[in-house]
């Protein structure tokens, strides 16, 4: 028969460390049902048949967040065999609050005090046989990090599962006492004994969600609740406030007589670190530092190195083995890109003036080589006599230098070739799956560098510190502090920033943060960027910086209308948030954490982009050519741009409603480069162009104003993000209408502020369309009213703040 057991415990108290040394490999990661919420559980080590479930972080089992509810209803429903309740011996005294609580619900309860090794080195004596008489549960020294008495703590936990029931040993006041008895033998006696105190203390408490299933007849609530205004009366105070209180009353004599501590009144190595990174003036500038340091090597240097490889060796024509030969090759092609040019330069001459290039012997041209910018960096005079030094150069084969490794579609392609498959078949193999998985998994290498530095600075406790210094700034406009971290990330990809926003444990601060961070510029719209800063600005310095100020306007906007929206109204979250002790984190966990991230990712975002990649191959491949459906070789004729030009119109408003830009902006929800790609195709039939797009400017001018660009670029810069990130949000958000609602929402925002630009912009230059003007004027109405409605406090936070304030909390 197996055996279940919970592991509870604050956070940062070493739980999943724990949970990682006990089950090792045998883990299973996801979500809890219908929640955000993650959920881990294991098999433990050399024991098939106990399972080891991993409940959230949580300081207590009253209904105030979401990873509260989530163990509560766990062990309520569920019943474990065991708790085994992970302990700080650093933090003694907060950790007991919970465990006070774990004692009363009839579940036998094995305490781990871990970090023991910390206790003894800082000279402090936690007396374990004298606080397990007190508590009434055995008790166990451990230290998760450094892997010592885990095993015996299982085992312990085994065994109390098999023989033993905890028994709560506390007790409070008389008039209390007197309430919880009436209520237990008017309202569950019908229960098992050992569940009847818990259930009581909660409907003393009047919880709701305890109150609530138990469906009480109304005599029996007046009862009950006569009982309890007794004791509030007699007390002079709440019910709640009692309770906590009176918990707090027990462990601090409970700490009194089993805990001695040796340097009362000295700073710890961790305080004096936080005075200077918390420090008021210094903690922005250093934290600035540190993450510059991470973001040049994780986006700069080793993950960008590494993305290159795998973008285009791994998924595009392959790569040098070690890079032996690539600098060889690397020069070679210089050597054959010039004077390739200098060959088209003189047929296209030849073939202007109407004569064979090999009888045009006094025949001249000139060759334009042209810089990043596109402007022209060199005129090279062409000749009949250079072009026949050329004209038998072969391009360089980069097989003939270093020892050459295929990339995927090459192999691919030349064994469908082999095989003389079908046109449509090669197709969708090599331009929808292949190129689909491997626009997902050429970020990969990125996100291992990224997620593993997010999971040392997170396991070392200096994340808690970022968040506690940048709550108060982003608190002004309806996000947590911890809502930094996932946008600053977002700036490399909006994909791991989207997923960082799991360390938020506020549901609704979670998702808000979920729907806003892919309004931050990532990597991926840096070319849109350039294109529109070169095609129709000139080049000018000011649109990129513009498109960031933008897209932290949007973050800033959007919070606070949605914190004042019906889905996101009611209590700001209170910033509670533990700063643990700094430490070195194992090397074992710091991989664990990093391989379940991109796992996730992998299998999430993966599979969404896999099958959009797959639909827009075939909707831009597909279509009536010549009087026939089928392949077309002019995306004009394809089914893709049927749809462009079906749904045109919806962007007039917006300055451009042309098929074009209604394509590229389809296509752009694959990855968010592929609208300079698109382009390229549509203006200038180049497949392939530069990052900045010159070669289809002049194209370009002729369909997009300065103003329908510019609203081109804030459209596509804060709508739905490409599919990957839209895969990271459905794995997030774990709800189907969250993430429906969260596109919806950024497809629509970004859509008014489109709007609004182009319409105001036609306005002030003196063509304004009337009813566009009102539709833009209402937009900026709407928008300042949500700014600046007042937030009004509720009566339930106050009551909130007062009982943390009695608490000591």
């Amino acid at each position: 028969m197996e055996i279940k057991i919970a592991l509870a415990g604050n956070p940062n108290s070493g739980k999943t460390t724990l949970f990682n040394a006990l089950t090792g490999s045998n883990q299973f990661v996801g979500n809890w049902p219908g929640v955000t919420v993650e959920k881990k559980e294991g098999k433990l080590k050399n024991h098939k048949d106990v399972l080891i479930m991993d409940l959230p972080g949580i300081y207590s089992l009253s209904p105030y967040t979401l990873e509260e509810v989530v163990a509560r209803n766990y062990l309520i429903s569920e019943r474990p065999d065991a708790i085994l309740n992970i302990v700080d011996g650093t933090n003694l005294e907060r950790n007991l609050y919970l465990t006070t609580q774990l004692t009363e619900l009839g579940i036998p309860v094995v305490i781990a005090v871990n970090m023991m090794d910390v206790v003894r080195k800082n000279g402090d004596q936690i007396k374990i046989s004298e606080l397990s008489r007190e508590l009434g549960c055995k008790i166990v020294e451990i230290s998760a990090l450094k892997v010592t008495g885990i095993m015996e703590a299982a085992e312990a936990a085994i065994e109390a599962a098999k023989s033993t029931k905890t028994i709560p040993m506390h007790t409070f006041s008389g008039a209390v006492e007197h309430a919880i008895a009436h209520i237990e033998k008017a309202a569950v006696h019908n229960m098992p004994p050992e569940r009847q105190r818990w259930y009581a203390i909660k409907i003393f408490e009047r919880d709701g969600k305890v109150l609530t299933p138990l469906k009480l007849s109304q005599p029996v609530r007046d009862h009950i609740e006569e009982d309890i205004k007794a004791a509030e009366t007699e007390l002079d105070d709440d019910a709640e406030s009692i309770i906590t209180n009176e918990r707090y009353l027990y462990i601090a004599s409970v700490i009194k007589s089993c805990y001695k501590k040796k340097k009362a009144g000295r700073l710890s190595a961790s305080d004096k670190i936080d005075r200077v990174v918390t420090n008021r003036w210094a903690a922005l500038p250093i934290f600035a530092v540190v993450m510059f340091i991470v973001y040049f090597i994780s986006v700069s240097t080793v993950g960008s190195w590494a993305t290159d490889w795998a973008n285009v060796g791994v998924f595009g024509d392959g790569w040098h083995l070690f890079g032996i030969g690539s600098s060889a090759y690397s020069e070679a092609v210089d050597a054959y890109t010039e004077p390739g040019a200098i060959k088209g330069a003189f047929e296209s001459a030849a073939e202007e003036a109407g004569v064979d290039p090999a009888k045009a012997a006094a025949l001249t041209a000139t060759a334009y080589l042209y810089d990043d910018v596109g402007n022209v960096e060199e005129e090279i005079p062409v000749t009949y006599d250079s072009y026949l030094a050329v004209a038998d150069k072969e391009e360089p084969d980069p097989a003939d230098y270093g020892v050459w490794v295929p990339g995927i579609p090459v192999l691919l392609q030349n064994g469908l070739d082999s095989i003389h498959c079908a046109d449509w078949l090669e197709g969708l193999i090599l331009d929808g799956i292949v190129a689909g998985v491997g626009a997902v998994l050429g970020f990969v290498p990125q996100l291992l560098v990224l997620f593993l530095f997010l999971a040392f600075l997170e396991s070392c406790g200096y994340m808690s510190r970022v968040a506690f210094v940048m709550d108060r700034i982003f608190r002004k406009f309806g996000l947590s502090g911890k809502s930094f971290i996932p946008m600053l990330i977002g700036t490399g990809c909006s994909v791991p920033g989207i997923m960082a926003s799991r360390t938020i444990e506020n549901d609704r601060d979670r998702k808000m943060t979920i729907m806003t961070t892919s309004f931050i510029p990532c990597g991926a719209k840096l070319p849109i960027i350039a294109l529109i800063a070169g095609a129709l600005f000139g080049g000018a310095w000011w649109v990129a910086p513009s498109a960031y100020f933008l897209g932290i306007c949007a973050i800033v906007i959007s919070g606070i209308m949605l914190k004042k929206s019906k889905m996101f109204a009611g209590d700001p979250a209170p910033f509670v948030m533990e700063l643990p002790a700094y430490h070195w984190p194992t090397v074992s966990n710091l991989l664990r954490s990093m391989w379940e991230r991109a796992s996730s990712f992998i299998r999430k975002a993966g599979t969404v982009i896999l099958l959009a990649a797959i639909l827009i191959w075939f909707l831009s491949s597909f279509g009536v050519e010549d009087g026939s459906f089928g392949m077309v070789g002019d995306m004009e004729n394809s089914i893709l741009a049927a749809v462009g030009s079906a749904i045109a119109w919806i962007f007039i408003p917006l300055g451009w409603g042309h098929w074009q830009g209604a394509v590229a902006s389809i296509t752009g929800l694959i990855a968010k480069e592929n609208v300079v790609g698109t382009f390229g195709v549509l203006f200038g039939g180049f497949d392939e162009v530069a990052e900045n797009g010159w070669q289809v400017w002049n194209n370009m001018r002729a369909v997009f104003t300065p103003l329908s660009a510019y609203s081109f670029l804030i459209f596509n810069l804060l709508c739905a993000p490409c599919f990957a990130a839209m895969g990271a949000i459905k794995r997030e958000m774990n709800n189907s209408k969250w993430t429906w609602f969260a596109i919806g929402y950024q497809c629509v925002f970004a859509y008014a502020v489109a709007l609004t630009v182009y319409q105001l912009g036609m306005l002030f230059s003196g063509n304004g369309n009337v009813i566009g003007s009102i539709v833009a004027f209402l937009n900026v109405a709407f928008i300042v009213t949500m700014l600046f409605r007042p937030y009004k406090e509720s009566e339930t936070l106050k009551s909130n703040v007062k009982i943390g304030a009695k608490s000591g909390i």
